[in-house]
């Protein structure tokens, strides 16, 4: 017969089987098959035998016996006052091949592309997700929007305008999985030609192939971008003018003027990347381009480098034109991003508790960087750019160790680092080289350990 135990705290279906003789005989089998197979997982707590046995309509007697035997081969377990568990046993590997071991993580981290995640703010955000979940209308928990939720567009348009001179209405905004999705839903509906700086994100390059556009290389001096070489067959550009990644680049003034001359002239698609626009340290943030051509301009920012990526939260906000069938697409692509996390960071931003956030993450982010110029010094290497973001782009010298040798050094001393060489459209030794150090991805108790391994590598693989 096949039961389910509905009352019991634990739903399992068990199936016992008819044909072995004996009822307790086969409430041992369907029990034993239950751990073997996984379906009774390690350490997960059974029914009381009084009531397993009112569930299935066997004797008490029976299923205590069931019980006992099978804590006799070692598959249950019981201690007074805990009641009867599933034991903990080897698992079998089939064929006696071992299973693939874990990726090892590096004693040391500072590669790039993520915040300090354990900084995140759990409970100012848990009283947001409450204060969220208790004012939400029914609909919220329904089949949503493909734009996003209403509230978080709302307090998204006051935000941008506020802290990055967006202008935005909450009908221009449309909320996504992350910019990923939202990189692979512009170049879908654009298609074409997409000039991407190089060097850039290799991600993001093969997100826009993905979608079907081509990728054109767009070089990047000390300037930014050279938004002066765009031409007409160029359908769009995805450009990151706040905080170029990773040379560490502000987009010029007079570069700017020629990215939004050549939208206006060509109807081309002006993508701002602002992944980390909010984290400037020696002056306010130069504000988003979007401000002076918001006709021209898609607005694309994100949760992952302020909060976390584990939010997958991002938002864009669009020229008129494209967004039907941006939205279109969005709907097409999964219909709408989950909405509890919607509502939670828009009361968390309504509340300003984002603000606070930014602000602490700020401060900590500026002592770290100034830590890693410190640490830099006594090798002779530097961080180039500005005084921003997560991450460094440190150059090596031509006539010095290559990038291999250091990253291999580094491995040595349990230290993982980011390095320009992939960061190329085209992959080549004529490629200048640099080290990429994200600063802010360790704990803050673990961050002087990093800095010291480090040092210690610089030290072993520079002459002198």
């Amino acid at each position: 017969m096949a039961d389910q135990w509905p009352n019991s705290g634990l739903d399992l279906h068990l199936e016992i089987d008819p044909t072995v003789p004996g009822r307790r005989a086969g409430l041992e089998k369907a029990l034993r098959d239950a751990v073997q197979d996984g379906r009774l997982a390690p350490g997960a707590r059974l029914p009381a035998t009084r009531r397993l046995a009112d569930e299935l309509g066997l004797s008490r007697g029976t299923v205590r016996a069931a019980y006992d035997q099978l804590i006799a081969e070692g598959y249950l377990t019981a201690r007074q006052g805990a009641g009867t568990t599933v034991a903990r046993l080897p698992r079998p590997h089939g064929d006696g091949a071992e299973p693939p071991a874990p990726p090892d993580r590096p004693r040391h981290d500072l590669r790039p592309g993520s915040p300090d995640v354990s900084a995140f703010p759990r409970a100012a955000w848990l009283l947001s997700a409450r204060r969220a979940l208790t004012a939400a209308p029914a609909d919220a928990f329904g089949y949503g929007d493909p734009r996003g939720r209403p509230e978080l567009r709302a307090a998204l348009a006051e935000y941008l305008g506020r802290t990055r001179g967006v202008l935005a209405r909450p009908g221009q905004i449309v909320i996504t999985n992350g910019y990923s999705q939202a990189l692979g839903l512009l170049a879908r509906v654009t298609g074409g030609v997409v000039a991407m700086e190089d060097p850039g994100v290799g991600l993001h390059r093969d997100i826009v192939r993905h979608a079907g556009a081509h990728v054109a290389p767009l070089p990047v001096d000390d300037r930014g971008a050279r938004t002066d070489l765009l031409t007409g067959s160029v359908t769009a550009v995805e450009v990151t003018p706040a905080h170029q990644y990773p040379t560490g680049r502000t987009l010029h003034p007079c570069r700017r003027r020629a990215l939004v001359t050549w939208a206006r002239d060509t109807g081309g698609l002006i993508i701002e990347n602002d992944y980390d626009g909010e984290f400037r340290y020696d002056r306010q943030p130069v504000g988003a381009v979007q401000g002076t051509a918001p006709d021209h301009v898609a607005y694309l920012g994100t949760a992952s480098k302020t909060l976390g990526p584990v939010l997958r939260l991002a938002w864009m906000v669009l020229p008129p034109r494209l967004l039907e069938p941006v939205v279109e697409a969005k709907r097409l692509s999964d219909h709408h991003t989950e909405g509890l996390g919607q509502l939670t960071l828009a009361d968390f931003i309504a509340g300003h508790a984002y603000d606070r956030h930014i602000r602490a993450s700020r401060l900590r982010y500026r002592r770290r960087r100034d830590r890693l110029v410190a640490a830099l010094a006594p090798s002779g290497l530097s961080a180039q750019g500005i005084a921003a973001g997560l991450q460094a782009l440190v150059p090596l010298h031509p006539d010095g160790p290559a990038e291999r040798d250091v990253l291999a050094a580094a491995a040595r001393h349990g230290l993982a680092l980011g390095h320009l060489g992939d960061r190329w459209h085209t992959v080549g030794e004529n490629n200048p080289q640099g080290l990429i150090i994200g600063y802010a991805r360790p704990p803050e108790h673990a961050y002087p350990a990093a800095l010291d391994a480090l040092a210690t590598v610089l030290r072993a693989v520079l002459p002198g």
